[in-house]
């Protein structure tokens, strides 16, 4: 499977987990999420399905940023102490 095919189907799964965040929380029981965490996944599935439509190089560079800064994010979580992600999203350990 290529770069773009890959980002393609992570953008549209996180496109739907955004959507389903305004309705369901937790997500299957078991991700915290609020309207925060709920946009910042509608966004980065848009920005991933826009940069696999524009190209390979897109796809991969997206998979870059992402991957670094959604491992920030789950580091932060577990080393910073209560369920909100610098005072601005709801996460528990299921997010991390």
């Amino acid at each position: 499977m290529n770069a773009k095919t890959l980002v393609l189907v992570f953008g549209a799964v996180l496109l739907l987990v955004g959507i389903i965040g305004f309705f369901m929380n937790p997500i299957l029981g078991w991700f915290a999420v609020d309207a925060v965490h709920n946009t910042v996944h509608l966004l980065s599935g848009v920005i991933a399905i826009a940069l696999a439509m524009k190209s390979e190089a897109g796809a991969r560079m997206f998979g870059k940023v992402f991957g670094s800064v959604y491992a920030l994010v789950a580091i932060l979580g577990f080393v910073m102490p209560g369920d909100m992600i610098l005072g601005l999203m709801a996460i528990n350990t299921a997010d991390n």
